[in-house]
């Protein structure tokens, strides 16, 4: 179910997130690091600094699950096997 609230609030704190990802960098974002940036675990008031590539994991909070058929199976049934109720993300499959 999608929840509104979280939505609105994920696109409030983009600008800023933003504007401080990029204060800390230096520089400007790309798409790929605005999207991941939007959602950090992070709250954007402890930015001291950002996740470094290819050394650093981070805790995301995605808004969405979109997976691909031929891969979607696999995490389908991981989420049966997890007993489970209903999904924590809305997600969806998509065929070609």
């Amino acid at each position: 179910m999608l929840n509104i609230t979280k939505i609105r609030d994920l696109y409030e704190n983009a600008a800023v997130r933003h504007e401080r990802a990029r204060h800390v960098l230096g520089r400007g974002l790309t798409l790929a690091e605005k999207i991941l940036v939007s959602h950090l675990e992070v709250d954007s008031k402890d930015f001291d600094s950002l996740p470094s590539r290819r050394t650093d994991y981070c805790d995301l909070h995605p808004d969405r699950v979109a997976m691909q058929d031929a891969t979607a199976q696999m995490a389908i049934l991981q989420f049966m096997q997890a007993g489970l109720d209903q999904v924590q993300v809305p997600s969806t499959v998509h065929c070609d």
